[in-house]
């Protein structure tokens, strides 16, 4: 089926019609809905239906790109039609109907030239600039989504619950208190296991008497590409889940769209709980421009969807309720699709990106001075803030090991980076509140190691909560609190449980400034306890030394600090980083240096430090020492190692000085090229894996600056890190650096 058989078809169903007497538009066609509500879903749904045609013909034309239509799905204009304009909504690649219905509701939108600017790519696409195809406006509260594959849903989960939230905890928020949430997705990503949890997440929510008013909408066309979904599988999975309320719609029948949408909106509006909406539709065209679905589909079930088209539907619905005779409808639809084609033709001339720097402008907006001048509003005295709290009822027991390292603040006492990591997030809480702390095991226990202890009895169960045991939902709840006006600092308990979410960084987070041109972003900073050489404990699930696949997401900012006074300092410009910027930040803490205090011998208290209201600005590196001979370059558990190379080095006459990079992405390579040159030779203590590991790029951002001195690495091995003694064979250790540093020095 082409896009012309498609649009004859309508012209020869309509035309068949027999004109029936006339019916004002103000009366009522149906209980509830007026000839002019039909008239308006009709204007939407045929404007969505000629911007697929135009899709279609400015691809063929080598004008346009890659675009997925929306056709057999324009029944979701009854969705736009049923909520408010304030309700946000995280939309379906194929709810373009949707789209162009609130867009008009708004009013001063171009729904048309914007999706067109959006197909053709063009820099002046309102919402990514030319970057991607999505259904986003800010006007409107259409954020921007790919949707591929359900990767949305923790987000509106989130952001329902972070609605609520906002308005509980007093933090100025976007939307309005009693806003619906509304997330459309397809049948085939019902069954993703992103859907599965989000879905979950929400019904475990409400469970517990919290408010979450989210509706979610499950297009249902059938087929997933070429794989079909069975007729009743959406209801038999979730039709009669408890806690979850059903509604079920034919989205081909206007009447019932358009009923239906405001039973279940009305419902989630008055009971702030989750719903789910079943709309059933039909998919015409195809998956995509490129896809010849008579490869897999039987010719009768292509013309079985045909009979269900839902603008066909509208429309004949308006000829034969008398609102409008069938050529009136032509005419209308004939004038609509006049003005897409038009703008068709305006559009695909309008200028492209033309370099890397406007394309990536949105992903990593950088305002040093405003980062540093927010840093700098706190006094970051712990104890004071601490006492504060505790004046005011909300304090923690003197007993409790959360008081601990703001009483050693206070006297002046060094911490350990676990101590320093306390005081600064309760620093930071007490001066902003609209900062979250959440995660697994955050509240009631304090976290695995006691890192959040004490924070949920200063601060209450609304600021530092417990999450689901699921990294999806953890960062979703981020993603979507993000949006509502708070600054969430969500912690993932281990790094190796990342890996299964790692999308949710990638895919969502990281996106969201490309892709809405910074228009919406994602202020947050994750904590990640990482890394190996935890004593007694853990095997490849809690000793894990993989961050390739953070430091290869555009944009993200990967901090890791060893010690700490640079944990306070480099937490602080994270959350300012993330407050002035939108910046998403990933904040990765070595798990052995949590309580470690010596450095080289028992006793000593070495590696304690007392952090100061010192600013450390993104990308720049700490320095120990300033020994000419070598440079090791290190970070996290690789910088107390090379410390004490160095001091044995310094025994043999040979003088190093140790660079602790503290900044992974970006890398702070100017300080890295400065401290290079200044000994010619540089030897990368990198305890993360010899391929995909730091010290690749370490090496070649040197080469990259010039560099031409002498450069080796030392690394852990290309291996999982096993339990035990096993452990001691796979990882970097001391006397792999200082074989290293002798080889590298023995032609001086």
């Amino acid at each position: 089926m082409t896009d012309v058989d498609l649009d004859e078809r309508f012209r020869a169903e309509i035309s068949a019609l027999t004109p029936r007497p006339h019916r004002p538009p103000t009366e009522e066609i149906a209980p509830g809905i007026t000839g002019a509500q039909c008239l308006e879903l009709f204007e939407s749904q045929a404007t969505s239906r000629h911007l697929d045609l135009a899709a279609r013909r400015l691809g063929s034309a080598k004008r346009g790109y890659y675009s997925i239509g929306s056709s057999g799905h324009e029944g979701n204009a009854a969705l736009a039609m049923a909520l408010r304009t304030t309700d946000p909504a995280l939309l379906h690649y194929r709810s373009g109907a949707f789209f162009v219905q609130r867009c008009r509701q708004v009013g001063g939108l171009d729904p048309i030239r914007d999706v067109l600017l959006g197909v053709v790519a063009a820099a002046a696409d309102p919402i990514s600039g030319g970057r991607h195809k999505v259904f986003g406006s800010k006007p409107a509260s259409i954020i921007p989504m790919t949707s591929t594959i359900a990767s949305h849903l923790p987000r509106a989960v989130g952001l329902a619950f972070g609605i609520e939230r906002a308005q509980r905890l007093g933090v100025p928020a976007e939307w309005p208190s009693d806003a619906v949430v509304l997330c459309s997705f397809g049948d085939a990503s019902a069954n993703h296991s992103t859907a599965v949890g989000a879905i979950n997440a929400a019904i475990h929510t409400a469970h517990q008497g919290v408010a979450l008013p989210l509706l979610f909408v499950c297009e249902d066309n059938g087929i997933g590409i070429s794989v079909p979904t069975p007729p009743d599988w959406i209801e038999y999975a979730y039709g009669s889940r408890r806690g979850l309320r059903y509604f079920t719609a034919d989205g081909c029948d206007p009447l019932a769209a358009l009923t239906v949408s405001r039973q279940a909106a009305d419902w989630v509006r008055e009971q702030r709980k989750p719903a789910f909406l079943r709309l059933r539709t039909i998919r015409l065209m195809g998956h995509a421009g490129s896809d010849m679905e008579a490869a897999y589909r039987r010719p009768g079930d292509i013309a079985a969807d045909l009979v269900h088209d839902p603008v066909l539907a509208t429309g004949r619905l308006l000829a034969e309720s008398g609102v409008a005779r069938p050529d009136e409808v032509i005419d209308r639809y004939d004038e609509i699709g006049g003005r897409v084609a038009f703008m068709a033709e305006v559009v695909w001339r309008e200028p492209k990106l033309t370099s890397a720097a406007a394309v990536m402008a949105p992903l990593a907006p950088a305002h040093p001075d405003a980062v540093r001048e927010d840093v700098l509003r706190g006094s970051w005295t712990a104890v004071e803030t601490t006492s504060a709290a505790a004046a005011s009822g909300s304090g923690v027991p003197a007993t409790d090991s959360a008081a601990a390292p703001n009483q050693a603040a206070a006297q002046g006492d060094p911490l350990t980076l676990a101590q320093a990591i306390n005081g600064t997030l309760a620093d930071i809480m007490v001066r902003d509140r609209d900062v979250l702390v959440f995660g697994e095991d955050v509240g009631r226990k304090g976290g695995v190691y006691g890192v959040t202890k004490g924070l949920r009895k200063l601060f209450g169960a609304r600021r530092v909560f417990d999450t689901l045991l699921d990294e999806q939902s953890v960062l979703g709840t981020a993603l979507g609190t993000a949006l509502t006006g708070f600054v969430p600092v969500p912690e993932i308990q281990y790094l190796a449980y990342l890996h299964n979410a790692a999308d949710q960084l990638r895919g969502e987070a990281a996106t969201l400034q490309f892709f809405s041109h910074g228009h919406y972003r994602n202020p947050m900073v994750v904590r990640i306890a990482g890394y190996a050489y935890q004593k007694g404990f853990g095997g490849h699930f809690h000793n894990d030394n993989s961050v390739a696949a953070l430091r290869d997401i555009p944009g993200l900012v990967v901090a890791s600090p060893s010690r700490a006074d640079d944990a306070a300092a480099l937490l602080r410009t994270c959350v300012s980083a993330a407050r002035v910027d939108g910046r998403v930040c990933v904040f990765l803490e070595p798990i052995a240096l949590y309580h470690t205090r010596d450095l080289y011998s028992p006793g000593d208290n070495g590696w304690l430090a007392t952090p100061s209201g010192e600013h450390v600005p993104i990308g720049r590196a700490r320095c120990y020492g300033d020994g000419a001979d070598l440079t090791i370059v290190s970070f996290a558990n690789g910088v107390p190692m090379s410390l004490r190379v160095a001091a044995r080095l310094a025994e043999r006459g040979v003088h190093a000085r140790v660079l602790d990079l503290r900044w992974l992405t970006p890398l702070p390579a100017d300080d890295l090229l400065r401290h290079a040159n200044a000994t010619g030779r540089v030897l990368i203590a990198d305890e993360t894996r010899y391929s995909g590991g730091v010290s690749e790029s370490v090496c070649a951002a040197l080469l990259d600056a010039g560099f031409d001195g002498r450069i080796a690495r030392a690394t852990s091995e290309d291996s999982f890190v096993p339990l035990g003694p096993a452990a001691d064979t796979v990882l970097l250790d001391e006397t792999r650096i200082e074989a290293a540093a002798d080889k590298l020095l023995a032609d001086r």
